[in-house]
């Protein structure tokens, strides 16, 4: 019995890979300096990887595996570093956005409405294969397809033949003896044509001498008949979040000549692996298939290490984080083999019970419906809230955070290890605070914030807050490119202690005649970038958070906050990979961000926030949150993702993002303007807002004070010409 595993974390035990790219962009490391970097973390990951017999080769990237490809198959031109992260971050930057239904971002590859041709040509990403032949990485054909944009119509069986070609070329060119192909989706609801397609392109991979082994993972596969039918070596398969359709399609399928990857070991979740439960379930398909112990979605999606982790030791005996899900991997194998002691060790904790609060659940089991519904109707409550707030047309706002500068993150973490007291700590806060507050009201936008440099990040810092949530010391995981962020972890029932940010809000409000928002984590999207517990259905924890944060509005009402910002920028992530499953979700997913705002009063202005997601396929479920403001991006979309208004019944405000803040570049007034010319097409200027596409936590203030100005200057101009 062999182990595979694959989707290492890049990331470095001390976040090595963000420092040695975000060097190498601020000048202070070289081009040989930032290989040499990468090399060595490829080396630290390959000696990880010990642990299991086989995983793949050339997985690493500079930034994003989809940009990699897309690099590799010719659609865009990258012969050296500079061009290549300009493709991320500079002036011919991608779109952005969500990998499938997780947290992790990619580049999207934009065809223009042109059919796309696949060439060979030399690249910066050919230097990654460096003589390696066994277990080479690619991303598939179809997902690479299936996560662009704009392929022209009727394009897609032509593109995915010659795409298909193309990597057999690849293959023959390097020599490879076997590939891991990164193709999860196959996941997807395939239609009829894009079947039939994928089964004409994918025989090409018979006429090569390549084995290829075709990796799908974080749902089940529809048909896996057809996936078993085509000419591949080795079929990866999710029996984890596949809803038990993979296990039961296996039990009807003949595959003598292939090897299937068993995706048995959590890839997405920190919770350890009932082991001789996975047992059981190895032992009865090997005796019908060639089967290998495999991950269920690639490991990245986890921090590196539970190793300083800083979790209590009830906590700690529950987890695994990637180096930990290799050795359940390990373990896996050894309990095949007879070896039962350290499995019963390993797994001796999972039964232990703590953070059960009766008052939390008795309080989420008397909800009822009309706890869910917000009166009066909008039309009503807008009329209130115009009166009462006076904005001009085109207010102006940004998402929430200003810049955490280096003083910043210094100062937070003299506090945290108690080298600056409380009072100094709160004095520091509070002067970081008055200077936001003063540029905001000095380039004159509408509606403040208050920064939110309290905040280590908009999930962790609502987490330390909150019974239930622990949070980790080194538990860092990519979210794109070079941002991090660390999970918290859901273990127990959730409850608002005392007031997480009322004073921070009141302070700033404070300073300025002009509205403040108070600015919250919504709960759909702390469930999202949480690990969360497995031991209570999911809407129920959803619910939980959402009334902890009904008791903060109710505190920011009471003190006279009259704007509050719910973001939920993973509603969208959140949802199932099958749309048919979507209902179940969006269901309690509604539910629970209604639940936090339904008491307020009508004259208090609710806005969410939303970011790189597809709208069009959600506008129908984003209306039923009944909020009076959203802000979404639009800029690396060049302001198409307007469209998904275009045929909606869409008659709140809405702020769309006119500044592309994941690059360092300051927007001119000019190109500002050519997006709202776009959306005010859809848009009535009654219900425009102006405001970046997200917060401002990663930039400069020497960034952020011209791009704020030019946002000004481009609303004051729009309230003069229109």
């Amino acid at each position: 019995m062999k182990t595979y595993a694959y989707g290492f974390p890049r990331l470095g035990k001390q976040r090595e890979f963000k420092k040695l790219i975000e060097g190498f962009w601020s000048n202070r490391l070289s081009r040989n300096d930032l290989i040499d970097g990468v090399s060595m973390l490829q080396e630290e990951r390959e000696r990880a990887y010990s642990l299991v017999d086989e995983f793949p080769t050339c997985e690493m990237t500079f930034y994003d595996h989809m940009l990699d490809a897309a690099i590799l198959f010719g659609v865009y031109k990258a012969n050296n570093l500079n061009e290549y992260f300009d493709l991320c971050r500079g002036k011919n930057a991608l779109e952005m956005t969500k990998w499938f239904n997780t947290n992790y971002h990619y580049l999207v590859s934009d065809f223009g409405f042109k059919n796309p041709t696949f060439k060979l040509r030399d690249s910066v990403v050919w230097d990654r294969f460096k003589g390696e032949t066994e277990n080479v990485y690619f991303v598939g054909p179809l997902t690479f397809l299936k996560l662009s944009k704009n392929l022209p119509k009727g394009s897609f069986e032509d593109a995915l033949m010659d795409l298909s070609r193309l990597l057999v070329e690849i293959f023959r060119r390097l020599g490879l003896k076997s590939v891991h192909l990164d193709d999860p989706a196959f996941v997807m609801e395939l239609s009829e044509t894009e079947i039939k397609a994928v089964e004409r392109a994918y025989r090409v991979f018979g006429d090569s001498d390549t084995k290829v082994n075709l990796f799908t993972y974080y749902d089940s596969v529809d048909n896996l008949n057809f996936l078993f039918d085509l000419p591949l070596s080795g079929i990866g398969i999710d029996l984890v979040h596949d809803r038990g359709d993979n296990l039961t399609q296996l039990k009807n399928i003949s595959a003598i000549d292939k090897t299937v990857f068993l995706g048995l070991v959590d890839g997405r979740s920190i919770w350890r692996n009932n082991l001789f439960k996975t047992k059981t379930i190895v032992e009865r398909l090997d005796e019908r298939f060639s089967v290998v112990i495999s991950n269920a979605a690639p490991l990245y999606h986890l921090p590196i290490s539970v190793n300083g982790s800083g979790l209590e030791d009830k906590l700690l005996s529950k987890v695994a984080f990637a180096y930990e899900k290799l050795y359940e991997l390990n373990l896996i194998k050894k309990l095949l083999k007879g070896a039962e002691d350290e499995a019963v060790d390993w797994i001796k904790g999972l039964n232990s019970d703590f953070g059960l609060n009766e008052k939390v659940r008795d309080r989420v089991n008397g909800l009822k419906e009309h706890n869910f519904e917000r009166e009066p109707p909008y039309e009503e409550r807008r009329k209130m809230q115009e009166k009462v707030l006076n904005l001009p047309e085109f207010p102006t706002t940004t998402i929430g955070s200003f810049p955490q500068t280096e003083e910043v993150r210094k100062i937070r973490l003299l506090h945290k290890n108690s080298q600056l007291s409380d009072e100094g700590y709160r004095a520091f806060i509070e002067g970081e605070i008055a200077k936001a507050v003063y540029i905001q009201d000095k380039l004159g936008l509408d509606v403040i914030v208050h920064g939110e440099f309290e905040r280590t990040d908009m999930v962790e810092y609502f987490a330390q807050k909150l019974d239930g949530i622990a949070t980790t010391k080194n538990g860092w995981i990519i979210s794109y490119g070079t941002r991090c962020y660390r999970p918290p972890i859901i273990y127990g029932d959730i409850q608002r202690k005392e007031p997480m940010t009322l004073k921070e809000i009141m302070f700033a409000q404070s300073l300025t005649d002009k509205p403040v928002k108070g600015m919250l984590t919504g709960p759909v999207t702390i469930i999202a970038w949480s690990f969360v517990r497995e031991d209570l259905p999911i809407r129920e924890v959803a619910f939980q958070i959402a009334l902890a944060l009904k008791d903060e509005i109710y505190d920011y009402e009471r003190s006279g906050i009259k704007i509050i910002q719910i973001d939920e920028p993973a509603f969208r992530e959140k949802a199932p990979i099958k749309k048919r499953n979507w209902n179940e979700y969006f269901e309690w997913a509604i539910k629970a961000f209604k639940l936090a705002h339904s008491d307020v009063e009508p004259e208090t202005q609710i806005h969410t926030h939303m970011c790189y997601s597809e709208f069009g396929e959600i506008i129908d479920y984003i209306l039923q949150l009944d909020f009076d403001v959203i802000s979404i991006e639009a800029s690396r979309s060049k302001g198409d993702i307007i469209t998904a208004f275009e045929n909606a019944e869409f008659n709140r405000q809405i702020g769309l993002g006119v500044w592309d803040i994941h690059s360092p570049l300051v927007p001119s007034l000019e190109k500002m303007k050519a997006i709202v010319d776009r959306a005010l097409k859809v848009i009535s200027k009654k219900n425009f807002w102006i405001n970046p596409d997200c917060g401002l936590k990663t930039r400069k203030w020497s960034e952020v004070i011209p791009s704020l100005e030019n946002m000004v200057g481009l609303a004051k101009k729009l309230r003069k010409d229109i």
